[in-house]
């Protein structure tokens, strides 16, 4: 039986460019698992719909695959980042649920 679950840590980046987006890289190991276990369920650019808990916050949203990269992307909300306290180089615990 598959998990549908994580727990993962990471490091928070800020995307070069003048949208100042934040993304979490997932850890290379767990988005290969991630990426062969749930490959038949993948929607446009290689993303898959998560439920992410990060700290007391929980939200829905989806993960994307980056090829440069070779994992996933995870786009970290600013109401999260705010409500968190979390900036730009923090390393952050968090669970992520693929939603099947």
């Amino acid at each position: 039986m598959k998990s549908n679950t994580y727990k993962l840590k990471s490091e928070v980046l800020l995307y070069p460019g003048m949208a100042g987006w934040h993304f979490i890289y997932l850890p290379k190991k767990e988005a290969a698992i991630i990426r062969k276990q749930f490959a038949s369920i993948h929607r446009g650019w290689g993303s898959l719909p998560v439920l992410v808990t990060l700290g007391k916050t929980s939200w829905r949203t989806s993960i994307f695959f980056d090829k440069r990269s070779d994992t996933y992307l995870l786009p970290l909300k600013a109401l999260v980042r705010k409500k968190e306290g979390i900036f730009a180089k923090d390393k952050v615990s968090f669970s992520i649920e693929i939603q099947v």
